[in-house]
């Protein structure tokens, strides 16, 4: 089957750090070239899509905002869905809360629907105490992407996945994550695309993330080795992609 559209994760995929990876702009160039539908889906929930345009471009890559699919806008997606025109006590970035002011959500400490937790470089003591008596007190309890640690220009930092944890902890109540690898991203990001599964394909560089993502939503799946996983960590998994590349470079269009 000819493949019309395609997922296509961020980090290790398009760039690298503070690099574009060699050939991404020419692979972008192909898709728009052929007219293909495409995506950039990423776990990262901190940034709007005005704000990761702005990066991209600064790499050599050309990227509309409408392109452009976070885990804040899956999270947004799914208590819109759940709870229209809600409250929520959140804790992130711009990304995150403008994703909710979308959807028509209040952002507020006072008996909100949902406590929604993003990422953020400065995790406060006192929010995080916040959110803990706001879901013991019943509030839903959604987190953007259950990544542990991220990046930083100083070492890793602790990221999403690790605050939920401690969460969690105190609560006895775990998080609904709604990024990579909960397939309710891809579906979500699919839909946002117009698309079907049968004819997208997701292309990724992490097994535990990106691949069974796609999977589990009935896509094709490609994973590239220019970011996490390498050749030797498939036979970790009881899954396979459809296809692997050393980058996106190699990936010709039908």
């Amino acid at each position: 089957m000819q493949r019309e559209n395609y997922l296509i994760d961020m980090d290790g995929v398009l760039i690298h750090g503070n690099k574009m990876i060699p050939g991404a702009d020419e692979f972008i160039q192909r898709l728009k070239k052929k007219g293909k539908k495409f995506l950039i889906t990423t776990n990262n929930p901190s940034f709007t899509p005005g704000d990761l345009v702005h990066r991209l471009k600064t790499f050599g890559l050309n990227i509309e905002p409408e392109q452009i699919f976070t885990s804040a806008m899956a999270a947004a997606n799914f208590v819109s869905s759940q709870n229209p025109q809600g409250k929520a006590f959140v804790i992130g970035e711009s990304g995150l809360t403008e994703a909710l002011h979308n959807v028509d959500y209040i952002l507020t400490d006072i008996d909100p629907d949902y406590v929604i937790l993003g990422e953020t470089q400065n995790y406060s003591f006192p929010q995080i105490t916040k959110a803990i008596q706001l879901i013991i007190s019943g509030a839903i309890f959604v987190a953007t992407n259950p990544d542990s640690t991220g990046p930083s220009d100083k070492g890793v930092v602790p990221a999403c996945g690790a605050m939920a944890a401690l969460i969690e902890k105190a609560t006895g109540k775990p998080p609904f994550f709604t990024g990579k690898p909960n397939p309710l991203m891809m579906r979500s990001a699919l839909n946002y695309l117009g698309v079907h599964s049968e004819n997208t394909t997701m292309i990724g560089d992490r097994m535990d993330t990106d691949v069974i993502a796609g999977i589990e939503s009935g896509m094709n799946t490609i994973l590239v080795l220019s970011g996490i996983s390498k050749r030797k960590d498939i036979d970790y998994y009881p899954y396979r992609p459809n296809d692997i590349y050393t980058s996106v470079a190699e990936l010709e269009m039908d």
